[in-house]
């Protein structure tokens, strides 16, 4: 009996998706059929959705979004369904877990105002602070690292702390996706992705996922999306299928980036006003948040113990004034002043013009696949350019 070859996830992302590779083609064309062939009368009809021998309506399963569903398994070691956007997959969650109280503190506004919506569904349903008293029913809903701060929480504490009271731990890891950070090994029950960000990596497309321990809980999710109707659409399935071959290696040099772009912006960010770094005026940019600053905290948390993979590509910098923070994303060359985050190409964004209850003087920063040294002296340049012609901004 031959040995049993073991595959690593590089590996996985090109060939995980064979056992559902039919026909000859090396990358699959795009199909937008919506219907297939029926069986015939004798021929058993398809009840194993996550492995169809056949397919029947897309609302079910196509050939592509089964094969983009069998990498996504195993890059995140469990079963997982895609959906339509990360807030279908959100809310999707939250039908699936029924809870009586949902536990949320900070992170993505866009979930804040999803949760709201399912309110209007569910208006017995309690909004509970992450540090309130947990009880059997409640529905932990953490984001780490956190949206925009690019800070981490700590999942095991919190798994810990909602598990002995009988709830549910889901974790939102869109900013560290494996190898950056893997929530099941620290007691996550449910693995939330934005798939439009380091999934898809390329700015084109809008997808979900849920990453689930078991097959039962995968069936139900699967049954739930075929009546919610919030499928991943055929076209953004292929183009999922495209990026994650080449994710093992986006990934890796978007952190390797961003740990080296932070560590330069963290001293940059010491020089006091009236001194220069790099000949780059101190004292406009006075703050950066990220995962690999916090060090460990009073209950012992030590966030490089949870980012076993490497540090987070996504975090935020704070400037001196309102005004600079505004203007800093249309003074730069190589980041593009553009919402979201985990594409190839740097963008960086004011987040007051999204969010206003956020801090006016900051800025997330997403680090592309761009060379370290452009990026550092293209803000560089664009903080010289906010001083010097700051009495026309």
């Amino acid at each position: 009996m031959p040995p049993k070859v073991v595959e690593r996830k590089g590996t996985q992302l090109l060939h995980g998706d064979a056992a559902h590779h039919r026909g000859e083609d090396v990358m699959p064309g795009i199909s937008v059929s919506t219907t297939f062939i029926s069986r015939l009368p004798n021929e058993v009809a398809a009840t194993d959705y996550r492995n169809p021998t056949r397919h029947v309506y897309s609302r079910y399963s196509t050939q592509i979004s089964t094969r983009v569903e069998h990498i996504l398994s195993k890059l995140n070691d469990g079963f997982a369904l895609t959906y339509s956007s990360g807030l279908a997959a959100s809310y999707s969650a939250l039908v699936f877990y029924k809870p009586k109280r949902i536990a949320i503190t900070e992170g993505y506004h866009g979930c804040h105002a999803m949760i709201q919506v399912y309110l209007k569904a569910a208006p017995d349903v309690q909004i509970i602070s992450l540090d309130d008293e947990f009880k059997s029913g409640d529905l932990c809903w953490l984001e780490t690292p956190l949206n925009p701060t690019g800070e981490s929480r700590d999942i095991k504490y919190y798994a810990d702390k909602v598990h002995k009271a009988g709830g549910k731990l889901i974790v939102d890891s869109t900013f560290a996706p494996p190898p950056l950070q893997y929530p099941f090994k620290f007691g996550a029950d449910c693995i939330l992705h934005s798939a439009t960000k380091y999934f898809g990596g390329h700015s084109d497309m809008l997808a979900g996922v849920l990453v689930v321990r078991t097959k039962e809980d995968w069936d139900t999710l699967q049954s739930d999306r075929t009546y919610l109707g919030n499928i991943i659409g055929s076209l953004e399935s292929w183009l999922l299928l495209r990026s994650l071959r080449t994710f093992h290696l986006r990934l890796p040099r978007q952190s390797e980036t961003a740990s080296a772009l932070v560590e330069w912006l963290h001293e940059l960010a010491s020089t006091p006003a009236g001194q220069s770094f790099e000949g780059i005026p101190g004292g406009v940019l006075t703050h950066v948040f990220h995962s690999s600053l916090q060090g460990t905290d009073p209950r012992g948390f030590d966030p490089s113990t949870q980012m076993t993979g490497g540090w987070n590509a996504t975090f935020t910098v704070q400037l001196s004034k309102p005004k600079y923070a505004a203007w800093f994303p249309h003074s730069l060359k190589y980041f593009t002043p553009a919402t979201s985050l985990g594409g190839v190409e740097s963008l960086v964004e004011y987040r007051f013009s999204w969010d206003p209850s956020g801090d006016p003087t900051a800025v997330r920063v997403s680090v592309g696949v761009e060379d370290l040294e452009d990026l550092k002296a293209d803000i560089g340049q664009a903080l010289k350019h906010l001083v010097q012609g700051e009495s026309k901004l």
